[in-house]
């Protein structure tokens, strides 16, 4: 008979139930560290580079002034392969650069800017030679004060707040000049002229390709850009800038002047930034905050691009269909007679952009013989050369296995559409 005293079995319990919280707590300490550090990692209260550290420059005088920054931003990880636009991106402006045929005299260092959200794809550019700029929206959310634009900011545009993270390019002060590109971007030909007036080496503005050729071009320009007449009305006076292209100079100064703008919040329901600039699609953030920073506070310090020559989107300059490849109705640059850019021969396009045309990797062989697909289809087809010659330059054959229209797409889609695009493969290599 075995006798069990129960105040024995109460100490017992007494006694596993402390080994249990000796264990736990330390676990519960250790995660909050963690934790922890990933908040002071990410708390963006001043503009740091996380990753890598940047060499500190006093001056852009003392960098390489034939060196020039060249950033894509990543505010999240979605369905489009990233790999793929931002390794053709590369190897186009390397093909346009120093590096290449095209007698250009700039060579070029490549960036991403990641926002938290979309680290674990935007990481992966490392691997293909960008430099990776960890960073938070430059001003939290709950830090701005104008009660509309906190309240609203986040379901704004595309990307809500974070698509702010561009303004981070204003921070590589490393380089002269850095220009911002979305991913779904390709450069054909050098921006030599672009980058010799913004560092003074030339005074002649007729070699730039501006939109408005009879209004006072300022000596020292700031920024180019073009713009995105499609988000608005003909008569309205501020327009939007296309967010996917931005040349610009590098500044501590102007990057603090936009993170006040955006902490102070002056965007009023109905009319925009400062009661003048907006609103319309993605205005309380980079598309917006871009126009209300150069044309309103600081005019005269930036340039309007020919939008037909530099990002290149094919759209329609009017506002009315096209019909048979005639166009119909008012121009939306205001003009009584406007550019029809899609009739733009290849060789003049410098930049494009796929918007309006889709994305290369989605394998949309735009054969139609009409004006909307014409240029598209010439467009896409450089994007799929600059691939070929991609993985050329990686020991490959530069022709893929897919036999969906295999002459236009190399051999890259197997089939019409998204599913039908056979990716890059593994292992990447860093040189162009």
């Amino acid at each position: 008979m075995v006798i069990i005293n129960p105040s024995n079995t109460r100490v017992h319990r007494r006694g596993g139930i402390k080994r249990k919280i000796y264990v736990i707590i330390p676990v519960i300490i250790i995660c909050l560290i963690i934790w922890e550090i990933r908040q002071i990692l990410f708390i963006h209260k001043s503009p740091t580079i996380i990753d890598p550290v940047l060499p500190v420059v006093k001056d852009v005088a003392t960098s390489d002034k034939n060196i020039v920054g060249y950033a894509v931003s990543i505010t999240g990880c979605g369905a489009d392969p990233l790999i793929e636009g931002a390794a053709v991106l590369k190897h186009a402006i390397h093909q346009s650069s120093v590096n290449g045929n095209a007698n250009s005299l700039y060579d070029y260092k490549m960036y991403a800017i990641v926002h938290p959200d979309g680290e674990e794809c935007g990481s992966e550019l490392a691997k293909i030679g960008y430099t990776i700029l960890r960073r938070n929206t430059p001003v939290a959310v709950k830090d701005i004060k104008g009660d509309f634009l906190r309240t609203h900011i986040e379901a704004n545009g595309c990307c809500g707040e974070k698509e702010l993270i561009k303004l981070e390019a204003y921070t590589i002060i490393q380089h002269p000049i850095v220009v911002h590109l979305d991913l779904d971007t390709l450069v054909l030909q050098p921006l030599d002229p672009l980058f010799d007036y913004m560092l003074g080496k030339i005074s002649d503005a007729s070699k730039l390709s501006v939109k408005w050729k009879d209004e006072p071009t300022p000596q020292e320009v700031d920024a180019f850009f073009t713009r995105d007449y499609n988000m608005v009305n003909p008569g309205t006076k501020y327009k939007p800038v296309q967010g996917g292209f931005l040349v610009l100079r590098p500044s501590m100064d102007t990057y603090h002047e936009f993170c006040d703008i955006v902490r102070e919040g002056d965007f009023r329901d109905g009319r925009g930034w400062g009661g003048v600039v907006g609103p319309f699609y993605g205005s309380m953030t980079f598309q917006g905050i871009i126009p209300y920073y150069y044309d309103f506070l600081h005019p005269g310090t930036s340039l309007e691009l020919n939008r037909c020559i530099y990002n290149q989107m094919c759209d329609n300059p009017r506002d009315q269909r096209t019909v048979d490849d005639v166009v119909h109705g008012k121009c939306r640059t205001g003009e009584a007679d406007c550019e029809d850019c899609r009739s733009r021969p290849l060789e003049d396009v410098i930049t494009a952009h796929f918007t309006l045309c889709q994305k290369p990797w989605w394998c949309l062989p735009q054969s139609g013989d009409r004006i909307q697909e014409r240029l598209c289809r010439k467009l896409h087809g450089q994007w799929y050369r600059i691939r070929s010659d991609l993985e050329k330059s990686w020991g490959r054959s530069g022709q893929g296995s897919g036999g969906y229209d295999s002459e236009h797409f190399r051999g890259y889609c197997k089939s019409h559409g998204k599913h039908g695009y056979l990716p890059i493969e593994k292992p990447y290599e860093q040189a162009s």
